[in-house]
């Protein structure tokens, strides 16, 4: 059984510069075919605009708000929203709020480096 706390797992920083932590996945748990993190962008902050060929994402935000464009919609976010990232669609995600924006990213399949093409802003 894996049962993993949040923590317990240390932070790594992804290719688009968001700091996460991978709660479940192929590297640390009998998981194969997605993987679920933890992102954390601080007050002021933002991704790097990037898309992923293979992975669809899920953004669940947990905490905070923010304003996220996929494909040339922005749209605001906040606690609460799940947000849908089909593969291939550029997104990039900002912190408008005062608080650390904190979400759950749900990659399928699992997050790689690899899957992550940066396309600037």
């Amino acid at each position: 059984m894996d049962v993993k706390n949040l923590n317990d797992v240390p932070p790594f920083t992804t290719k688009d510069g968001s700091e996460i932590r991978e709660l479940l996945a192929h590297r640390n748990s009998a998981i194969r075919h997605q993987s679920l993190a933890e992102a954390r962008l601080p007050v002021g902050g933002a991704t790097q605009e990037h898309f992923h060929p293979r992975a669809e994402e899920i953004y669940y935000i947990t905490h905070g708000a923010g304003r996220i464009r996929i494909a040339g919609e922005l749209r605001e976010v906040r606690t609460g929203d799940a947000i849908a990232i089909p593969p291939g669609q550029k997104h990039k995600l900002w912190n408008t709020g005062n608080e650390v924006l904190r979400l759950l990213c749900c990659c399928a399949p699992a997050y790689e480096h690899s899957d992550t093409v940066i396309t600037g802003d």
